[in-house]
């Protein structure tokens, strides 16, 4: 038989809703779901929909996603998160509630090297959550702000987000990577100013006053790892490698690092390191796979043709329709992994943020932020859920601690979307090119 628009898309929506309630893995729903349709419709065969797998993993930029989870394994394995950690003491451990706030810094420092928020989850919180159960500081607490902190990982450049997002929306890379160095250390402030507030009110401690001599330790110790933001950003910036080269040489000096500099990674480590690596890269491009045949599907029939056309007969303004899609990514947020939801609903929202004004490293920059907060709300949550079982608790116990620290959050995806310049200012100044 032939499908029309709405049969298909009822199909494949309920099929894929119906999936994810039973607990079949969100990558697995996305393929899974398109099974019914492709029998069903006479002009389709499996092979087309393997096809558009194979298409979406013939990307050269997509090779970035490994890499950087590589190197943001290769730092954890290497104890150059201790490093950072150290020197986020030393700036910010001074103020009331010190831990939080170096829970926060180190996460901003650990956001500009992985690209990856649950590396930072895992990673940071293994060292700070117990650190901050002995000082005295709230489980709850300690959870919610490492879970809440890591979301900087997708949103600080380099992001593997953002690399997904350029190779699936022909977006400069370079140019988000700076649209999302200011919208990140506006969030890491305000997640330091509802620290401040947790401290004042129930009175956390405060680690240390260091002095210029533990500064000037902690910064040379760190000092090598901090470079590695500097090689990636600013070689694409300037033109001299591509993401995924950024990348490989990422990944390349977090080995040099670990093995030869600072001898905390062994031949033997390697194995576990590499392994660990390939699983959690697997699962993200097998996602990436399904989703591309899952949102090519809704394309043969039409289906992203009449959303665009239904949002934009309502004309919201550029305000409006910033708001809508930071809705929209939200909603999906809670249910479905950032990669994949970017495949499916950036493409289809791509021409309402274009018919609404919306410069398109804004309407990327304000559904990355919005993807992040589906990092650690339920029922996905997956940086929640690593820094609540490093805890020893369940997610439903820290809920309201995570309200509180999203809340300021929240505010300034409102601010991106009331004022995008916030995002645009710096690719605008430093590669105006990619705006012709």
């Amino acid at each position: 038989m032939i499908l029309d628009t709405g049969t298909a898309a009822t199909i494949l929506i309920a099929g894929f809703l119906a999936l994810i309630f039973i607990r079949i893995p969100v990558a697995f729903a996305l393929g899974l779901s398109t099974i019914p349709v492709v029998l069903l419709e006479l002009r389709l065969t499996p092979f087309i929909v393997l096809d558009r797998m194979f298409q979406s993993y013939n990307s050269f930029i997509l090779l970035a996603v490994p890499f950087f989870l590589l190197a943001a394994n290769l730092m954890n394995s290497g104890k150059v998160t201790d490093r950072l950690i150290e020197l986020a003491r030393v700036l910010t451990g001074w103020m009331p509630g010190g831990l939080g706030h170096v829970n926060v810094a180190v996460s901003m420092l650990f956001a500009g090297i992985s690209g990856s928020s649950t590396a930072d989850a895992a990673g940071i919180g293994k060292i700070l959550i117990p650190a901050m159960q002995k000082e005295g500081y709230d489980t709850r607490f300690a959870v919610a702000i490492t879970a809440c902190s890591s979301v900087m990982g997708v949103i600080i450049p380099p992001s593997i987000l953002m690399i997904v997002w350029g190779g699936v929306m022909q977006v400069s890379v370079g140019a988000l990577f700076l649209g999302g160095a200011i919208p990140g250390l506006m969030i890491g402030l305000a997640l330091m100013a509802t620290v401040y507030g947790f401290a004042k009110a129930r009175n956390y401690p405060v680690t240390a006053s260091p002095n210029w001599a533990e500064f000037w330790a902690a910064l040379k110790g760190a000092a090598l790892a901090l470079l590695t933001p500097v090689f990636v950003i600013g070689g694409i910036v300037g033109g001299l490698v591509t993401p995924t080269e950024s990348a490989i040489i990422a990944a390349g000096y977090a080995l040099i690092l670990g093995m030869l500099v600072y001898k905390t990674v062994t031949p033997k480590d390697l194995g576990g390191i590499l392994y660990d690596t390939a699983r959690f890269a697997a699962i993200s491009l097998f996602a990436i796979g399904t989703a591309s045949a899952f949102g090519w599907l809704l394309s043969f029939y039409n289906a992203p043709r009449l959303i665009v056309s239904v949002l934009t007969a309502w004309e919201f303004g550029p305000f409006g329709t910033a708001l809508l899609i930071a809705a929209l990514f939200l909603v999906f947020g809670l249910f479905i992994d950032a990669i994949p939801t970017i495949i499916i609903l950036g493409t289809v929202l791509m021409p309402v943020a274009q018919a609404g004004g919306i410069d398109p490293i804004a309407f990327a920059i304000i559904g990355i932020v919005s993807l992040a907060f589906g990092l650690v709300t339920p029922p996905y949550g997956l940086c929640l859920l690593i820094s609540a079982a490093i805890g020893g608790l369940n997610v439903v116990q820290v809920l309201r601690e995570v309200v509180f620290i999203l809340a300021p959050m929240l505010i300034i995806l409102i601010l991106l979307a009331a004022f995008p310049e916030i995002i645009l200012w710096l690719p605008k100044t430093i590669m105006p090119g990619a705006f012709r």
